[in-house]
């Protein structure tokens, strides 16, 4: 029997209706992210959270997805374990499932910085392949702001990541190598942002290299 194609992949050639669930997703997650901004700026977090929803449709996601990419940071950023109950009751066990594949946490206080992302790009190596591009789309947004903000404010963009520069490129790296194992268009696209944001660490400190493994740093909800 053929394998089950992935649902980013099964809706390419139709259009996507968002519907009700869509707005009650929008506005759940504009209620519990409320007062959170972006790492070391006034943006509301919710538009972080518009971005990887806008890249999941752009890449083939559905509804579902779309919802899940909306209430991504939620498990994690507003209650844990519980709040994932709250996201199934609310927008079914797919969303549910979703969510849980793009948590890397659901305790308070989390585990060491270094630690949760080991076990997280480990995770995906046996995630659908409906969390990987949630995830990918996630981590695609936030290798591009990385790439505005640098831009904007050099080398000082490092300070505000608990893995700091080397930390930061060894996990953006980490989750490139993985995601390489299943190319796609989206994963083109991350490969791209990646490789831009290393040539510009490099040329922003070019007597600096990078380790592939470096120390573990503690405690932190960002990438």
């Amino acid at each position: 029997m053929a394998a089950k194609p992935a649902r980013a992949s099964a809706v390419k050639k139709k259009s996507v209706k968002l519907g009700p669930r869509f707005l009650r997703a929008f506005s759940f997650a504009a209620e519990k992210h409320a007062g959170q901004t972006r790492k070391a700026s006034t943006i509301p977090y919710i538009g972080h959270l518009m971005g990887v929803a806008s890249l999941v449709l752009e890449f083939g996601g559905d509804e579902d997805l779309a919802i899940a990419a909306l209430l991504h940071d939620i498990v994690e950023d507003c209650g844990g374990a519980l709040m994932l109950k709250e996201v199934r009751r609310r927008f079914g066990s797919c969303v549910a499932k979703i969510v849980d594949g793009c948590t890397d946490s659901d305790t308070n206080p989390k585990p060491p910085w270094r630690e949760r992302k080991e076990t997280y790009i480990q995770h995906l190596k046996n995630a659908d392949e409906d969390t990987r591009l949630v995830s990918a789309a996630d981590k695609l947004n936030n290798v591009r702001s990385i790439l505005s903000d640098h831009r904007e404010v050099g080398e000082a963009v490092w300070e505000r990541f608990k893995g700091g520069r080397e930390g930061t490129l060894w996990y953006y790296r980490g989750f490139l190598k993985e995601f390489l194992r299943k190319p796609n268009r989206l994963i083109r696209e991350l490969e791209l942002a990646i490789r831009e944001l290393e040539a510009t660490a490099k040329l922003a400190s070019p007597h600096t290299s990078f380790p592939r493994n470096p120390g573990g740093e503690t405690d932190a909800a960002d990438d």
